[in-house]
């Protein structure tokens, strides 16, 4: 069964930076569309940012020209360059992925445990 682990998240001050990474552990499958998504107290988890297996990007309006996805296939790696945060930025972000197993042609999605990412002002 594949695993995603996020890390890096933490503390940042207005205007900071943090990048975030996520691994799939594993074997046996293949990923697909990697994203990112972020739920901030009592709201419902949104859409950061996702990435397809060939780096075709997507961004919410919120973040976009301030945050960054990429990947590394050959590590099953997604990171989120995050800049310019701001207090409203201020989640726990969850990174999830699209795989599909060697043996079969279903997709399956999985979620990390998410790490918390706190802008103070």
């Amino acid at each position: 069964q594949v695993q995603l682990v996020e890390s890096g998240g933490g503390l940042a001050q207005t205007g900071g930076s943090l990048r975030l990474s996520c691994a799939a552990s594993g074997s046996g499958f293949n990923i697909f569309t990697m994203g990112w998504y972020r739920q901030a107290a009592e709201n419902k988890r949104e859409l950061v940012a996702t990435i397809t297996r060939s780096s075709s990007t997507d961004y919410a309006s919120s973040v976009k020209g301030r945050f960054t996805i990429s990947r590394d296939n050959a590590k099953n790696t997604v990171y989120l360059q995050m800049s310019s945060l701001t207090p409203e930025d201020t989640a726990f972000y969850y990174c999830n992925a699209d795989v599909v197993y060697d043996s079969g042609y279903r997709t399956y999605t999985y979620w990390g445990q998410g790490t918390q990412v706190t802008v103070s002002s």
